[in-house]
């Protein structure tokens, strides 16, 4: 099920939830929307795919694909020397249920097998206000599914708002962790943590980043990536 409001969770003192208007259906075959920047980068060695699959901070709300997190940071990647194609699989108002539901279908629709998954869920089950125990439920389902596929993967965190109340806080925060713990993945902890305090890198419904803000975010969070690609001989 997708939602038609999303929420992403930003901080300024204290972290809100809020909704937009969203897509109500993927694309069968997640698109990829290369800049000619992109294409333009010489790189060598072997090709590493990478499946971006998560809500509207991917999908690039309010500033196009060829402005969002996964299409800059494949540029940034490509300009490292490492030759990165990124699928968008970003779906603006993706709960961690709706995620479980498409997550094997966009494998399948895949060309090749990926080489790493960044998990990008959770804003919109506090939304929602959906149990931690059902978002940690859908996030097994989803690591279980990527762990039989034997696909690595970079989980991408969030935090819960305070007003939530300590016990969702605590309990919501946990969930991240402790899975990536339970399945080997790579973490960051909180993906946000380089923009959530500037204002002036979130679009005028303070919810997602400007292009600006994606920079920041790719800038903070490349060497994590890279270092989550498993090493090809």
């Amino acid at each position: 099920m997708l939602l038609r409001h999303l929420s992403i969770l930003i901080f300024a003192g204290a972290l809100a939830a809020c909704g937009s208007s969203a897509d109500t259906a993927p694309a069968p075959d997640a698109a990829r929307t290369d800049s000619p920047a992109v294409a333009s980068i010489a790189v060598e060695g072997p090709e590493r795919r990478i499946l971006a699959f998560g809500d509207s901070l991917f999908a690039g709300y309010g500033i196009g694909r060829e402005h969002s997190y996964p299409a800059k940071l494949e540029a940034a990647l490509r300009e490292q020397g490492i030759n990165a194609v990124i699928t968008n699989a970003g779906i603006s108002g993706e709960t961690s249920g709706a995620g479980a539901q498409r997550l094997a279908f966009t494998l399948d629709a895949q060309e090749e097998k990926p080489d790493l998954v960044m998990l990008e869920l959770g804003g919109n089950d506090m939304l929602r206000a959906i149990p931690p125990a059902a978002t940690r439920a859908n996030f097994e389902a989803m690591l279980e599914e990527l762990k039989r596929r034997d696909i690595p993967v970079l989980l991408m965190g969030m935090r819960a708002p305070p007003n939530y109340g300590p016990e969702y806080q605590q309990e919501f925060d946990a969930i991240y962790g402790a899975m990536a713990q339970r399945y080997g993945a790579a973490i960051i902890p909180f993906w946000l943590e380089a923009i959530y305090q500037d204002p002036s890198l979130f679009q005028d419904d303070k919810i997602h980043p400007t292009t600006k803000g994606v920079d920041a975010l790719v800038a903070d969070t490349l060497d994590d990536v890279e270092a989550a690609l498993p090493k090809k001989g």
